[in-house]
């Protein structure tokens, strides 16, 4: 066999033989010497002319060999002359210096001394080598973790509130991976499921600049800033507090948005985002027609292009998963944000995402954790429990309890017991653990029904279960429990039974429920002091909804909870860019007064059709006019006097137009050539 072909069984190439170094790699492991021996043996058996060229060989790679380990030599001793001269040097030079005299009397005895010494030499300075090296990890003037701890506090990233001093950050931690849909879909079907055959294209590339929420797409216009832009207000206790700002043309966009959506054609909506086409306020009206619509596609695709467009207009120093940036509600400019995301989160949840949808949920409570604006609180526990997520819940609860109070919440009362069930349930844990987490579910869940007695039956009749007689005969569970309750506690557990009745439905959850129900109806039976305890807070913190919960309410759209709102919210006039704005906002800038002219210049057509409606005025309500404008005005009304008279002309003759019949077939007296 030639000397060709045994490279070429060896995976080596002629190229590779010039590469000194890797022989020298090669040489220093056990493996890659006994190989070298097996190859010199096989060169035996080969032709003598070979045999030359292999000599020939080694005595070349032995001279390189001297070669660099002579340079190996000078670089180590300049290396211990530095470190002589300096004492406080790391020691990560040690270790570095180690391997180098290793090596270095690697090569000068690898030609004088047998193999088996080499190893054995060298197998003893390698856990010289690592035990210096496991000092240096529990050295604690090296510890990394610890250093960045302390680095963190130094510029003030860990949050600790104000009530109880605990810290916020790993409640509310949002993850940067998590933001993305793709990576739970991954998770759930696979890459080439989520991503087909997706290849990036090579030629007419755009580069844009990299995003967490969303990405731009190849279908939206060409992005250009629409005036929106980012203020760094103050930094106080760690916290930095945001706001977002409208450029002077921004503005001019606004007022010609706010005239769109009076006139109620969404034409003018479409006809403005065709000129302003990331315009915010725009983008989330029109999904909202969208939507109604039953164009779901269209009008996540909007809400995803405000995304990008407030996400361009982020601050250098604004941050999404820090946990200590804030954004005030207090501004309109603000809200958009706020809306943006959580019709956002919305539509990933209806998406089958939970787990993205938890992190922005968390991302919008980060921005406000203390009012609240879009009470966040009672959808956080269902996108947990959805996501699987339970020792986060119990973590939130057990942190935000003592100064939230969210237990005399409908929602986290009854999914922390749900929690510790399906806790106790999972596999993994031990025997008695799992005992331990069931008889505190069974508590937890019996002094939630104790408490808010109206969720039960409505919860049943939602999962389509007959309840016993024992228990709709009952006082406390029965009706006079739904009829007596205050608005505001009606409100709460409208939302949570029309929003968590699926995640009860589950054969095991519903016999855990029937077993707690009858511990509960003993309890009250055995008149439990917890009873009338509850009796008591109920008549007294429940007397009113703030406005941030209606707010939620209107948002999340949950039939159940709308039909319990009060009447002063559902006879207000609602915008979708603006639900219930707060009454302290705090305005930058005032919409410009619009001047009314005395004749309209709308044409006829138009205020025909405007005269169908029934709270239809010409004159477009009272007015006070100057003296200089009495001839305007005056020729102003002989002109709505005969456009008065057109319409009803007009009416007249709509209301006399009679359509003939067509001819059946049944007539005899029908004309062939009439439809023809």
């Amino acid at each position: 066999m030639s000397t060709r072909a045994l490279r070429r069984l060896k995976g080596k190439q002629r190229a590779q033989e010039a590469v000194v170094v890797e022989e020298l790699t090669l040489a220093d492991s056990p493996d890659e010497l006994a190989e070298s021996e097996e190859e010199q043996l096989l060169t035996t058996s080969v032709s003598p002319a070979s045999r030359r060229n292999g000599s020939n060989r080694k005595s070349k790679t032995s001279k390189d060999r001297k070669d660099i380990c002579a340079v190996l030599g000078m670089i180590s001793d300049t290396e211990k002359a530095s470190a002589d001269e300096d004492p406080e040097k790391l020691d990560g030079i040690k270790t570095s210096d180690t391997g180098n005299n290793d090596s270095k009397e690697n090569c000068s005895r690898g030609s004088n001394e047998p193999l088996s010494s080499v190893k054995k030499k060298k197998k003893k300075k390698k856990t010289k080598v690592k035990s210096e090296i496991v000092q240096q990890e529990q050295s604690p003037d090296d510890n990394i973790d610890l250093l960045l701890e302390n680095l963190g506090q130094s510029n003030g990233l860990t949050l600790q509130n104000d009530c109880g001093g605990c810290d916020r950050r790993p409640v509310l931690h949002v993850e940067h991976r998590n933001l993305n849909p793709e990576t739970e879909l991954k998770k759930y079907f696979g890459s080439r499921a989520v991503l087909g055959d997706q290849r990036p294209r090579q030629r007419n590339r755009q580069f844009h600049r990299n995003t967490w929420m969303t990405g731009p797409k190849e279908s939206w216009p060409r992005f250009s800033r629409p005036g929106i832009s980012m203020t760094l207000l103050e930094s106080k206790d760690g916290v930095q507090y945001f706001t977002f700002e409208h450029s002077r043309d921004y503005q001019q966009v606004q007022f010609k948005f706010l005239d769109a959506v009076e006139s109620m054609d969404p034409n003018n909506l479409v006809a403005l985002l065709q000129l302003n086409p990331y315009h915010i306020d725009s983008l989330l009206q029109l999904s909202d027609v969208c939507r109604i619509q039953e164009d779901q596609e269209m009008a996540r695709d909007l809400i995803e292009r405000a995304l990008y467009s407030f996400e361009c207009a982020f601050h250098p120093v604004f941050s999404l998963t820090s946990g200590a940036c804030r954004l005030d509600y207090l501004r309109p400019e603000n809200r958009a944000f706020y809306l943006a995301l959580f019709k956002h989160m919305m539509f990933l949840e209806k998406r089958g995402c939970p787990r993205t949808a938890l992190e922005y949920c968390k991302l919008i409570l980060s921005l406000d954790p203390d009012s609240d604006p879009l009470c966040m609180l009672l959808l956080i526990d269902f996108l947990m429990l959805r996501s699987r997520q339970y020792d986060s819940l119990i973590q939130l609860y057990e942190a935000w309890e003592e100064h939230r109070n969210l237990s005399q919440l409908p929602n986290f009362a009854f999914s922390t017991a749900l929690c510790h069930f399906h806790l106790s349930q999972q596999e993994e844990m031990k025997l008695e653990e799992s005992d331990r987490v069931k008889r505190k579910a069974d508590q937890m869940l019996q002094d939630a029904l104790i408490m808010f007695p109206a969720v039960l039956m409505p919860l049943l009749d939602l999962c389509t279960v007959q309840p016993d007689a024992t228990v709709t005969s009952h006082a406390y569970f029965g009706p006079s429990s739904q009829i007596g309750q205050l608005p505001a506690l009606a409100e709460l557990t409208a939302l949570y039974v029309g929003r968590m009745y699926n995640l009860w439905r589950e054969a095991a959850v519903m016999l855990w429920l029937e077993e707690s129900v009858q511990e509960a109806l003993r309890r009250i039976d055995a008149n439990d002091p917890l009873v009338e305890d509850c009796k008591n807070k109920r008549k007294q913190r429940y007397q009113s909804a703030p406005r941030n919960i209606h707010r939620h309410v209107l948002l999340s759209e949950i039939k159940e909870a709308t039909s319990s709102l009060p009447l002063e919210v559902t006879t207000q006039p609602m915008m979708g860019f603006d639900p219930l704005p707060p009454v302290d906002s705090v305005i930058s800038y005032t919409r410009p007064e619009r001047r009314h002219v005395g004749a309209s210049n709308e044409s006829t057509l138009s205020l025909f059709f405007r005269s169908l409606l029934p709270n239809f005025n010409l004159q477009g309500g009272p007015r006070q006019e100057e003296e200089g404008d009495m001839e305007v005005a005056r020729a102003g009304q002989e002109l709505n006097q005969e456009v008065n008279r057109l319409m009803v002309a007009m009416r007249d003759m709509l209301a006399n137009i009679r359509f003939q019949e067509p001819p059946r077939e049944d007539q005899p007296f029908r004309d062939e050539e009439e439809w023809d």
